[in-house]
């Protein structure tokens, strides 16, 4: 069952966003060739707690870091480590804060120094994507029209969307319904209401969809070892249009 959120709650989520964003804004400025992604988490912990906040993936069904941390061909959930990022790597840090019970997610793909073209180009569209499937969500319109317009998007560029992760509902649970598919039809699935409060988290490689999961049980990466990028943000549907809780552009 969706639960629809009151205007009340959305404003905690959206406080919730906001140390988000900020430490977002920090990991721009940190984020360089030499840095571990252990660093990268070690800080993102450290900046969340000084909130007064939490890291709510830290324990979530024994997950054991603060952030995810996906480095070039991994897609999503990658733990952090203390092998350096180079020069020309992309790296996505995914983040889910907990503050006095309310919840905010997202994620953000960055290149390390100087990435090339192809890198580039995955990192523009798969943002575009994001901000693509933001557009469609509208009161009246149904899941599928989010689906739809970032597949079409991705695939045109040449580009795959991986079908295994969703985007979610949210609150004060970090999954809940509903599922946001990043691929499918349009006019299909649930149609959108008024607080309503979920996830857009396209996931997309720069070669084929397809995936596995490394030993850790954790880690999924492409099959064919190609970089993948994701972006997302938490967003509430108004009156008034789609509100994002974590924008920090």
């Amino acid at each position: 069952m969706v639960k629809i959120k009151t205007p009340q709650q959305i404003a905690l989520m959206a406080e919730a966003g906001k140390i988000l964003i900020a430490c977002h804004r920090e990991l721009r400025k940190l984020i360089r060739p030499g840095i571990t992604t252990m660093q990268i988490d070690s800080f993102a912990d450290d900046f969340i707690q000084s909130h007064g906040a939490k890291a709510e993936q830290k324990g979530y069904k024994g997950y054991p870091f603060a952030t995810c941390a996906s480095v070039n061909d991994e897609i999503c959930h990658g733990f952090p480590t203390q092998t350096s990022l180079g020069e020309g790597d992309i790296v996505t840090i995914d983040m889910v804060i907990n503050l006095n019970g309310w919840l905010a997610d997202s994620a953000w793909s960055y290149a390390v120094g100087q990435v090339s073209d192809q890198a580039k180009k995955l990192l523009r569209v798969t943002k575009e994507c994001l901000y693509i499937g933001i557009e469609k969500a509208v009161i009246g319109n149904r899941l599928g029209d989010i689906s739809h317009a970032i597949q079409v998007h991705a695939e045109t560029q040449g580009l795959s969307v991986v079908r295994e992760f969703t985007g979610h509902g949210i609150g004060q649970d970090m999954h809940e319904e509903p599922q946001v598919l990043h691929y499918g039809s349009p006019n299909k699935g649930l149609r959108l209401r008024e607080g309503m409060v979920f996830t857009i988290e396209p996931m997309i490689n720069l070669g084929a969809h397809n995936l596995t999961i490394d030993q850790n049980g954790w880690t999924a990466r492409t099959v064919d070892g190609s970089l993948s990028a994701q972006y997302e943000h938490t967003l509430a549907i108004t009156k008034d249009g789609p509100l994002v809780l974590t924008e920090q552009d």
